[in-house]
């Protein structure tokens, strides 16, 4: 395959994470105050809402292989997009907290299900010399995708929640239209290179990187909008940076760990996320704005630095070891999602709660980075 239809695919694989990260999972962070407000749900239950969705996520990732196996990589891909539009056209409909649950942790496993197997394909659909350009591509999907989100649901919200979630179901479908055509025709589920090496602490430290980012993804514009009481644009506007952020921390992400090696930029992007939940415990809001810069870059570009790290660590096995990377990962929000939810109701909606324990799992994921890194 020729350079040019190698990143034809891997943009078309950025244009999924986009799309189910990026805004059907992330753009619900600065939607969150918005249905708090209107009177949807109330914190607490957003709160589940977020877990909810973490949990979908959990479940595709889980059986992402599987479905890539049975259907091959383009149809598995395209019904996880078909999922994604199908939760945010079911979510315009106001019907409180148990309505929203089930299509909530939908859209969390087309996001699983895209994420874990629109890397790797992009990955396989590239000669050698361009794989670390097209892993860098559609993991940068996802920084794209929460700036675009922040962007629009401010304007979409002036008209209403609803209207805010059929925006981002059009969203959604026009990258579908996009990538469904351009995504790798290949055999799904299928990992090169026989068994990988266990790296336990590349595995722990991601997993824990995961549990101290929940407060970021789920809690962070609420925290503005409400905590601090600037207001839903406010919340959105925070939510932006933390997009910006996580663009930064995904194009020097690989990048670093290609010319410093992936242990010792997982503990720079660990450091960086542990300093992002320091700073959101300030009591000065502009603080805040900091800790949304820096979380983004920790939280997006810690994925970078791990899927680097692990084709440093198993080169063609890397697949299977990003796959169990994005387990664990997906273990620890899914069930720090429901910890902090029911932590967050326990405390009077107390968000300093919710990102103090944040930064204790971050500084866990920090300490394990410090390990040695064999297999």
């Amino acid at each position: 395959m020729s350079a040019r239809n190698s990143l034809t695919a891997a943009f078309a694989g950025a244009a999924a994470t986009c799309a189910g990260n990026g805004l059907a999972r992330f753009a619900f962070v600065p939607l969150f105050p918005a249905l708090v407000t209107a009177g949807w749900v109330t914190g607490a239950e957003a709160g589940a809402l977020g877990a909810a969705n973490l949990a979908g996520y959990l479940l595709g990732a889980l059986g992402a292989q599987a479905a890539g196996r049975r259907l091959g990589t383009r149809p598995a891909l395209g019904a996880g997009m078909a999922g994604l539009v199908a939760s945010l056209l079911l979510c315009a409909i106001p019907g409180g907290v148990a309505w929203l649950l089930p299509w909530r942790f939908l859209a969390g496993v087309g996001a699983g299900v895209l994420m874990s197997l629109a890397g790797p394909a992009a990955q396989r659909a590239a000669p050698p010399s361009l794989r670390g350009t097209a892993s860098g591509i559609v993991i940068g999907g996802v920084g794209l995708g929460i700036a675009a989100g922040a962007l629009a649901v401010p304007a979409l919200l002036l008209v209403g929640p609803s209207t805010a979630w059929l925006g981002l179901a059009a969203l959604v479908a026009g990258l579908w239209i996009f990538a469904q055509p351009r995504f790798p025709a290949d055999p799904g589920g299928r990992t090169e290179g026989g068994r990988p090496p266990l790296m336990p602490f590349l595995l722990l430290a991601y997993a824990l990187s995961g549990a101290g980012l929940v407060p970021h993804m789920i809690y962070l514009a609420d925290f503005a909008a409400r905590g601090f009481g600037l207001g839903v644009t406010a919340g959105s506007g925070i939510w932006l940076i933390f997009g910006l952020g996580g663009l930064a921390g995904t194009m020097l992400g690989g990048r670093a760990a290609d010319r410093i090696g992936g242990p010792v930029a997982a503990r720079i992007w660990l450091g960086v996320q542990v300093a992002a939940l320091a700073l959101a415990l300030a009591p000065w809001w502009p603080a805040l704005l900091l800790s949304a810069l820096a979380g983004g870059f920790a939280a997006v570009g810690i994925s970078a630095v791990t899927l680097a790290w692990a084709r440093e660590v198993a080169g063609p096995a890397a697949g299977a070891l990003w796959v169990r990377a994005t387990v664990g990962f997906a273990v620890t929000q899914a069930a720090m999602g429901f910890g902090f939810a029911a932590l967050f109701g326990a405390t009077g909606e107390s968000h300093h709660a919710v990102f103090l324990g944040g930064l204790l799992f971050s500084a866990m994921g920090f300490a394990a980075t410090l390990a040695p890194h064999r297999a």
